[in-house]
């Protein structure tokens, strides 16, 4: 059995044995359903366009779930919106589960992002650095 199949075999199993399958299967409904264009004529840079938060968007190449397809689609509307928008695309053979395994290329994306946020952040006495800067 090839090593990917082994891994989704085992993760299968243990996922089996500590969550419902009634749960999953609704929760997967409402993935598969949830459209946040629907209320603005499919128009998703209509519908975030009043965002006003910084985002970060990973993919990873072989997740279906979440494919990267869609995750450039979300960029392109927050660009469109002249919105604060980071996005990194990682190889990586795990497809859904990628985001749960230690990657180094992924944990350095989010450390990189928490670290320009925390430089952005004033400190508590009103300095510009951020939290725990010297």
């Amino acid at each position: 059995m090839p090593a990917t199949e082994s891994y989704l075999r085992y993760q299968g199993d243990k996922f089996s044995e500590y969550f419902d399958a009634n749960t999953y299967l609704l929760i997967t409904r409402a993935l598969d359903y949830f459209d946040p264009a629907r209320r603005h004529d499919g128009n998703l840079a209509k519908a975030l366009a009043a965002a006003t938060a910084k985002f970060l968007l990973v993919s990873f190449t072989t997740d279906w779930r979440f494919a990267p397809r869609r995750s450039r689609e979300i960029v392109k509307a927050l660009l469109d919106n002249r919105r604060d928008v980071s996005y990194a695309e990682i190889d990586a053979p795990h497809g859904h589960d990628a985001f749960l395994l230690e990657d180094a290329r992924y944990m350095g994306v989010v450390r990189s992002y928490f670290n320009r946020i925390a430089s952005e952040t004033p400190s508590p006495s009103g300095g510009g650095q951020g939290w725990g800067q010297a």
